[in-house]
């Protein structure tokens, strides 16, 4: 053992002893502690020298650390080759200490190791301080429900997990990327660009609303709000937050749907009440000159000048009365006597009668239900319905045609109610009128059932037969629902609600146990972006995965494209391209073994008697409800090939 102390210059000794640091000398073959300046002999008391350094700097280590074998401070040849960095922790004071080691060759030849080392125990606690409010601050930023993310000179410097996820990409591909990912085009992103440049210099928040698209193909609507770092220079930071506002936009919609029914509902209601006050006291007045008239026929000879003037007079009123009796109708106000009736013997008694005022070029089809349950109306109403709905059909055709007319029973449950306001749970009897004719687009459908509207020739029509239909309906307790596409004809269906015994109508809660599915793929194609939407959402939760597509061109795609089985197609019958039909057959093709099942808004018969389908495929009638779709697709897919 050698004291190196007294080797040392009283100078250099004084120097190591006043640093604010470690520094110690010992040998690198037997690890023998030689030198401790004042600031280890105070830390470390018992120092001595000849102690081996673990045992006084890292108490109870039984030999040697990594550090003090370290070889990288000389070289091959034992030559001193410089020096190295690292971190230890003393395990008797648990201070952190920053080490420079080097290799000295000592005044008697031997290699010791001088080490100098620096108290970073401060330090060290503000790095895990820190570590600790960043990952505070991480699991915060990727919990949140909106994205948030900074944006320097157009490219994302920072992004949270939601954001990616909403864009269905991962931190690594939006890292470094463009902010026109955000955009459909290039003229938004640079005309959104100048707007938000100019708002984000004012220094206030930046807002709005736009769809950004994503990587699946798909695009959600979103709420953007935007703030510069430093509102003088805009483009070197901002600060952007991102919240998917897509369920609350469909429900701003379906509120507004809801609303304009319901505004609908209340327009006829205030035109029928004024209709029917109008009407009553018309009707008094016509009968006062159809009275007067018939006296006065009575005492003019039929030769005489004036009867043809009163014959017209006496034509015209009766006219009118009839117009009165169809305002009446329309306001729920004319007098009925309601019995209790099978709505197949009202129908068959109307046919011969039907088939006269549409005219021998069209073909009537009469397909009536079995079974069906008792409704309670007036014999008479029947009659009105079928004769204006049927007008109306005949009107709609050029030509040769084909009007059918259906009767069924039909369940609607809570579920099948919720899209449509005027809908009631309950069980119902159905009567249907079709045609083939030139159909309704979808302002015109909005309008059908408003008094005095007609898209007929003028003379041709009061534009009060369907508001009569609406009124007549509505005064027994039911409803009406209208599918019609232009070129594809119409379908109005009446639901009367099932008389039962003291009156009282049997509702469906819309619990009963559905059938769900086993993860089957299934693609749905329909034109009409909130069916699909509809439709989708009840597939996933019946537990099928679903494909979607709007158009044949792009359901033809899926088919070819996809990677796994596509187990079941669910298309419209009659959609832009090419009908439901040729849609099935192309994609089996590629999928023989792809089962498919047809919807329409038009009756199954309808759809089997144009020829569009033949009888026997699986069909299921728009608007269906969530049940009626689980066991429909359950049905399909489980029928043997």
């Amino acid at each position: 053992m050698i004291d190196i102390t007294d080797q040392l210059p009283l100078w250099l000794e004084g120097v190591m002893d006043s640093m604010d640091a470690l520094v110690y000398v010992s040998d690198m073959k037997t690890h023998e502690l030689l030198f401790l300046n004042k600031y280890g002999r105070d830390l470390f008391p018992d120092f001595a020298p000849g102690k081996k350094c673990h045992e006084v700097l890292q108490e109870g280590e039984e030999g040697p650390c990594s550090f003090c074998t370290n070889d990288r401070l000389v070289d091959a040849r034992g030559v001193p080759a410089g020096t190295c960095r690292w971190e230890f922790r003393n395990t008797k004071t648990g201070r952190w200490f920053d080490c420079r080691d080097q290799a000295i060759r000592w005044s008697d030849g031997r290699l010791v190791r001088l080490e100098i080392a620096t108290d970073i125990t401060d330090r060290k606690r503000n790095e895990e301080e820190l570590r600790r409010v960043n990952n505070i601050q991480s699991l915060i930023l990727d919990n949140s429900v909106v994205g948030i993310a900074l944006v320097r000179n157009r490219v994302f410097e920072f992004v949270n997990s939601r954001l990616a996820e909403m864009l269905c990409l991962t931190l690594d591909e939006i890292l470094g990327s463009s902010t026109r990912i955000l955009y459909p085009s290039n003229e938004v992103y640079e005309d959104m660009g100048r707007k938000a440049y100019t708002a984000l210099s004012s220094g206030g928040w930046f807002e709005f609303e736009t769809g950004i698209p994503c990587t699946d193909g798909t695009v959600f609507a979103a709420r953007v709000l935007g703030k510069a770092l430093n509102p003088a220079r805009p483009m070197e930071g901002s600060v952007w937050l991102f919240e998917n506002i897509t369920d609350r936009k469909r429900a701003e919609e379906e509120r507004e749907k809801l609303q304009a029914q319901l505004n609908q509902a209340q327009r006829l209601e205030s035109v029928g009440r004024l209709a029917g006050g109008v009407a009553h006291d018309f009707n008094n007045m016509l009968g006062v000159i159809i009275g007067h008239v018939d006296l006065a026929l009575d005492k003019v000879e039929p030769d005489h000048p004036a009867h043809k003037n009163l014959d017209q007079i006496l034509k015209a009123a009766k006219r009118s009365a009839d117009i009165t009796r169809q305002l009446l109708a329309f306001a729920r106000k004319q007098i009925i006597a309601p019995v209790v009736l099978d709505l197949n013997d009202a129908v068959e008694g109307m046919l011969k009668m039907i088939q006269r005022l549409i005219g021998e070029d069209i073909d009537l089809a009469w397909l009536p239900g079995t079974d069906l349950w008792p409704v309670r109306i007036d014999p008479s109403q029947v009659d009105q319905i079928l004769a204006n709905l049927c007008v109306n059909a005949r009107d709609a055709i050029h030509g040769v045609g084909k009007v059918t007319i259906e009767t069924d029973k039909v369940v609607f449950d809570e579920a099948c109610c919720g899209d449509h306001a005027e809908f009631v749970p309950g069980h119902y009897v159905l009567l249907a009128v079709s045609d083939d004719g030139c159909g309704m687009n979808r302002p015109t459908m909005d309008r059908i059932f408003d008094p005095f509207f007609t898209t007929k020739d003028v003379g041709r029509g009061t534009g009060l037969g369907l508001s009569t239909v609406h009124g007549i309906v509505s005064q027994n307790g039911g409803f009406i629902h209208v599918y019609s596409e232009p070129g594809k004809g119409s379908t109005f269906r009446i639901y009367l609600p099932r008389w039962e015994e003291g009156g009282r109508q049997t509702r469906v809660a819309g619990n009963e146990e559905m059938p769900l599915g086993g993860g089957e793929t299934v693609l749905v194609v329909e034109d009409d972006e909130s069916i699909l939407e509809m439709t989708r959402m009840m597939l996933e939760r019946l537990r099928y995965t679903v494909l979607t597509a709007r158009t044949p061109g792009g359901a033809l795609r899926l088919t070819e494209e996809h990677a796994g089985q596509i187990h079941l197609l669910i298309t419209d019958v009659i959609m832009p391209e090419m009908n439901g039909r040729n849609l099935a057959a192309g994609c089996r093709v590629v999928r023989p073994e792809m089962k498919c099942l047809f919807m329409s808004g038009y009756t199954s018969n309808v759809i089997v008697h144009q020829g569009v389908l033949d009888r026997g495929v699986h069909f299921i009638q728009k608007p269906f409800s969530i049940k009626d779709l689980a066991v429909k697709v359950r049905e399909t897919l489980d029928e043997r090939s």
